[in-house]
């Protein structure tokens, strides 16, 4: 019985034919002067990215590189994928690897590849090109299992260097690279953790440390999944499926949480290295946190939004707001001849209804106008504890006769901070007067205003235990989205945008039962 190679197990697996290979063959002919252009296009994207083009030595090079990208081209469509093809395509990947091309911008590249390929099919062979892309997805998903053989090798053969190196120095009695190797990580600025066959930690770095708040002697030898409280499906089957034998790099966004059971987004590059042998790290999980980006770009994109809809709300205050004080000026003229008359009781009832509504739409232009028109803060030293004081005192008579129970938590000792004491004051009004709203409609219950300091911010939590959002991903810092009938949703969007302006953040996390808002602001103004 003949034994399988692993060229011949990949083609198998993904079902690469004869039939492709005529496929193939004949596409080859049709694509051939297309190649030239496609490499010039590949190598011109390459420049763009500093990273990736940091391993060039010049343009002799990249001219050399991109003579070599048409033969590899031609090559993937000559029809004839044996063993000397797999040895060919396996030399490239070492190539890569020895120039010290990152692992992303080859497998990057050969969707690039692969778009090119598939458009060239598409326009040359039209509403037949169906079998044709799917020989060029199956051969190209081949020369990637390939090259990536040839990073995986690399990476084993360094951490086999490493431990060899490590137990040689033991032996000796010199002081083992372990600690170079670690510094090494430490220099990278991502989180990297490498496991052992079983899954337990092994290498645990500095911003490993500093972004969970674990001590390396607390986890090493402890379960990864465990530790990190991993409950994303992605993420733990590809820690699998990396522990279970040699695999492709893995690139997965997932949640962690942090020792204190904070959430953190982080992207893991998983790379598996397992020779079989315990003493041996078997995969290496390279992540980088990207919790306080994201945060960043959605506040962008919230103030891109509420930039625009303020442009809408100006234009629109001033177009109502002059009728509207002529029909206010009118209804007083007729309310005081109808006092006159005397006896016209419902027609006083009407004008004073009438009225009633002109001051409401009045009302609202002006948070139009304060929403389109914001100020910049006039930043002063503020006190935390007189701002919760104050904001409890204007808000307690309303929260009182709807059985609400408002409880004012300020800090042990006062925080001094950057701000403009009436704008911080109007956020904690409009967040209290809903909590207590929320609340009191829910049959009563309690609202707290806490106040903390943190190493470089404070934060100011509004919580109550009412009923909670609708939904926990509502737009509520949205211009115009209310919860509350008859409310003009712009409460919340003047008090994000107030909080923003003070180089601050608004967050709000719900659940029934407890529902907390948290403003986070800068203790130094000069902070960004």
């Amino acid at each position: 019985m003949s034994t399988e190679t692993r060229f011949q197990e990949i083609k198998r697996y993904v079902r690469l034919n004869d039939r492709d290979g005529e496929l193939l063959r004949g596409f080859g002919v049709l694509a051939a002067p297309e190649l030239p252009r496609i490499a010039r296009e590949f190598y011109d994207r390459i420049r763009e990215h500093e990273d990736a083009n940091q391993v060039f030595t010049g343009e002799e090079q990249i001219q050399r590189l991109q003579r070599s990208l048409v033969g590899w081209l031609t090559r993937v469509c000559s029809g004839v994928y044996d063993e000397a093809y797999h040895e060919q395509t396996s030399i490239i990947g070492r190539v890569h690897v020895r120039i010290g091309l990152p692992q992303r911008y080859m497998l990057t590249a050969m969707a690039l590849i692969r778009v090119a390929l598939l458009r060239i099919a598409d326009q040359k062979l039209g509403a037949d090109a169906a079998a044709t892309r799917e020989a060029i997805v199956r051969v190209l998903d081949i020369e990637l299992a390939v090259m990536l053989e040839a990073y995986k090798d690399s990476y084993v053969e360094r951490l086999e260097q490493a431990a060899r190196d490590e137990i040689a120095c033991e032996s000796s009695g010199r002081p083992g690279p372990a600690s170079r190797y670690v510094n090494a990580d430490e220099l990278t600025g991502a989180i990297v953790i490498a496991l052992d066959h079983a899954g337990r930690i092994c290498l645990f770095n500095s911003e490993a440390e500093r972004v969970t708040s674990y001590a390396r002697d607390e986890v090493l030898g402890r379960f990864f999944l465990e530790v990190l409280g991993v409950e994303d499906e992605p993420l733990i089957q590809a820690v699998h499926k990396g522990l279970a034998g040699p695999s492709e790099l893995q690139e997965v966004e997932a949640i962690i949480r942090t020792r204190s059971g904070k959430p953190r987004d982080v992207i893991w590059n998983l790379s598996a290295a397992v020779d079989g042998r315990s003493d041996q790290v078997a995969l290496v999980a390279a992540g980088r946190d990207i919790t306080d980006e994201k945060a960043k770009d959605e506040r962008s994109r919230q103030n891109e939004r509420l930039a625009a809809i303020g442009t809408l709300a100006a234009g629109l205050a001033h177009e109502i707001r002059n009728p509207l004080n002529g029909a206010q000026l009118h209804v007083a003229f007729l309310e005081r001849a109808i006092k006159r008359k005397g006896e016209q009781q419902d027609m006083l009832e009407a004008t004073r209804v009438v009225g009633e509504e002109i001051k409401r739409l009045a009302l609202l232009v002006t948070e139009f106008l304060d929403f389109a028109r914001p100020k910049p803060p006039d930043l002063k030293p503020t006190s935390l504890v007189r701002c919760l004081q104050h904001a409890c005192e204007m808000v307690e008579p309303t929260a009182r006769p709807v059985r609400v129970t408002l409880v004012c938590d300020p800090p042990s000792s006062d925080v001094v901070f950057p701000a403009d004491f009436a704008k911080i004051t109007q956020v904690l009004l409009n967040l209290l007067n809903n909590a207590v709203e929320s609340t009191g409609g829910a049959g009563g219950g309690s609202v707290l205003l806490r106040g903390r300091r943190g190493p470089r911010h404070l934060m100011i939590d509004v919580e109550d235990d009412g009923p909670g959002l609708p939904t926990p991903d509502a737009p509520i810092f949205d211009a115009f989205y209310s919860t509350k009938e008859g409310g003009t949703g712009l409460g919340l969007a003047i008090s994000h945008r107030i909080v923003t302006d003070h180089r601050g953040t608004i967050d709000v996390s719900s659940r029934p039962g407890k529902t907390t808002f948290r403003i986070t602001l800068p203790l130094d103004e000069r902070q960004e």
